[in-house]
């Protein structure tokens, strides 16, 4: 067929185990539509995003983003994650329950950034917030800190709209930089580090935290001076 291991592996029925053979090329089409689709939407928000930081390099005479990532799921990430969850392993079940197939991370320089760029980005009049998370004001157990953004954004086809979600991830560039680190340790670790290493892990979040705000604070002063 052509197609990867990957994909020929991603679709299951709950009853058979797995599906006949002749069902294989037609799910594996609708599954690259599917991506497309979450593909589509990650474009349309980043180009809100990239207008948006080009407005207030103007306003404000710089830029509030760093940069952005992007990511969308693969096909096994999007099962296993149905499976580990406990949803039906269907593209339908995928659709109404995961709303981190499409996945933007946004870089901002500043805390205050942050919030600028998430009021900005949800007043949008086609742009609708399904749910948010402020690890920031409120930070996970391990020291996380970031902003999390489920919006729903129109994307237009040449036969049809479809609405779509995306998870919106926005940080400062000190947070992504404990995140990242964070991550490469826990996987180390599988995990279960010891405990010392999890405190030392937190007590870096704090400071890191710490120095972001002292950050923004000299940043406000020199705004003062303008």
């Amino acid at each position: 067929m052509g197609q990867s291991k990957e994909n020929d592996q991603i679709f299951w029925d709950s009853r058979e185990n797995i599906i006949s053979p002749e069902l294989v090329e037609e799910r594996i089409e609708e599954m690259n539509e599917t991506l497309l689709v979450y593909r589509s939407a990650i474009k349309e928000v980043k180009t809100k995003l990239d207008i948006l930081d080009d407005e207030l390099k103007i306003k404000r005479k710089r830029n509030p983003i760093e940069y952005m990532k992007s990511r969308v799921k693969t096909p096994s990430s999007i099962m296993d994650k149905l499976k580990r969850k406990g949803f039906e392993m269907s593209i339908e079940s995928a659709k109404k329950n995961l709303n981190d197939i499409a996945g933007i991370r946004v870089i901002c320089s500043f805390v205050g950034d942050i919030y600028d760029i998430a009021n900005m980005l949800i007043r949008q009049d086609d742009i609708t917030l399904i749910e948010e998370k402020d690890y920031i004001n409120s930070p996970k157990p391990n020291g996380y800190r970031s902003l999390h953004l489920v919006i729903e954004v129109p994307i237009f086809f040449s036969d049809h709209v479809e609405p779509v979600r995306v998870e919106v991830q926005i940080r400062t560039i000190a947070m992504d930089f404990w995140a990242s680190l964070e991550h490469k340790l826990y996987y180390k670790t599988s995990g279960d580090g010891p405990l010392h290493i999890t405190q030392d892990l937190k007590e870096c979040a704090e400071l890191i935290a710490s120095t972001d705000m002292r950050m923004q604070d000299i940043q406000r002063k020199v705004e003062k001076l303008r």
